[in-house]
């Protein structure tokens, strides 16, 4: 399969400041990729690196085998990059329904389609924004990354403080983004063991370097491993 993003050498951060040093992966059209480590080890950085917020200091970030370094977000965004921040970014004037309409681009991922990934959001389609709850806000992020037709999408954090029930639709949509339709995903999580469930490979960040590659079920079945690089319990 063709390779659809590269790094090679990222070393970037804000201002002077490095958080990521040396970073380098590729990732096919298709492939799936958990993003873990402890906090404060660059995860977050790494997304918004990918989406041009941060200083590149050296290296080089490929997309479909361009170089994407000087490009600003909202064309790395029309070029297929999907973000789902971890703030979310709602807007309490606009409805649900508007959220995901002012962003639509032609493609696959329609208004019909989204409503039947998350038939909650259809439902609460005439809701504002500041009228959800937060996990029903984290759908309408989603969904609105979905309604620009990415070929990529990069998700930060996506189950943090969610009840568990949400939690499992939430589990249920990305694998199904994964699994059925064949989606590009990088997935930023905390639960280590839950973000390897859904993907086919993993790497660890430890003080912004890569320390760790492989697929993502190996990581998951060994255990004492994966304890010891996320420090999980």
């Amino acid at each position: 399969m063709a390779e659809l993003l590269a790094l090679d050498g990222v070393t970037a951060g804000y201002g002077e400041a490095t958080v990521l040093e040396d970073v380098s992966f590729a990732l096919q059209e298709g492939d799936s990729l958990a993003l873990l480590g402890r906090n404060g080890v660059g995860k977050t950085s790494l997304l918004v690196t990918l989406m041009g917020l941060t200083r590149l200091h050296r290296g080089a970030i490929r997309w479909g085998g361009a170089d994407i370094a000087r490009l600003s977000t909202h064309k790395r965004a029309r070029a297929g990059l999907g973000w789902v921040p971890q703030e979310r970014h709602m807007f309490p004037s606009l409805t649900v329904e508007e959220h995901l309409t002012v962003v639509a681009r032609p493609g696959p991922w329609t208004l019909q389609r989204v409503y039947a990934m998350f038939p909650r959001l259809q439902e609460r389609r005439n809701n504002m924004g500041n009228q959800l709850s937060g996990g029903e806000q984290q759908m309408v992020a989603i969904a609105r990354a979905l309604m620009t037709n990415p070929r990529i999408l990069l998700l930060d954090e996506p189950m943090e403080g969610l009840a568990p029930i949400i939690v499992q639709e939430l589990v249920r949509a990305i694998r199904k983004l994964v699994q059925d339709e064949g989606m590009s995903v990088i997935v930023v999580e905390q639960h280590a063991r839950l973000a390897l469930s859904l993907t086919q490979r993993a790497i660890v960040l430890d003080r912004g370097r890569v320390v760790h590659d492989s697929d993502s079920a190996s990581l998951l079945a060994d255990g004492e491993r994966l304890d010891r690089l996320v420090a999980v319990a």
